[in-house]
């Protein structure tokens, strides 16, 4: 790599070139090697996180909707309402929609994507029913 620079000296300006190399111990095959491998490992780390995203918006573990699998519904609603201020009542609707749905967001609010039939329903009074 190639850089141009001016100095200041006693006579002036002087143009001179720095040439900037790869340490003298590195062959160029050595320094080529560890550029690939070092994209080599970008690349499969980039494809793990693509791999876990697809598998959350495909379902993965947390949404058994429409396989034929039913879930323990009072267990994963007894830890979805775990934070909840109305207990008892949270407990009520979350196994009404795990009952109807066959699915549970993960945590204890929010992730609501995760389960579209859970997130959709609604009361007569047109708020959301599922916590």
């Amino acid at each position: 790599m190639r850089k141009d620079y001016l100095a200041v000296g006693n006579l002036g300006f002087i143009k001179g070139t720095i040439v900037i190399a790869p340490p003298s111990y590195l062959s160029f095959s050595q320094t080529t090697s560890m550029a690939t491998s070092r994209s080599t490992m970008v690349l499969t780390v980039l494809l793990v996180l693509l791999l876990i995203e697809l598998d959350i918006y495909s379902g993965g573990t947390w949404a058994d909707e429409g396989n034929g699998v039913t879930i323990d519904c009072p267990s994963k609603c007894d830890y979805r309402c775990s934070k909840a201020s109305r207990h008892k009542m949270c407990i009520r609707a979350c196994n009404t929609c795990c009952q109807r749905c066959n699915c549970v967001p993960p945590g204890t609010s929010g992730n609501r994507d995760v389960c579209p039939c859970y997130a959709s329903m609604t009361t007569h009074g047109g708020r959301k029913k599922c916590p």
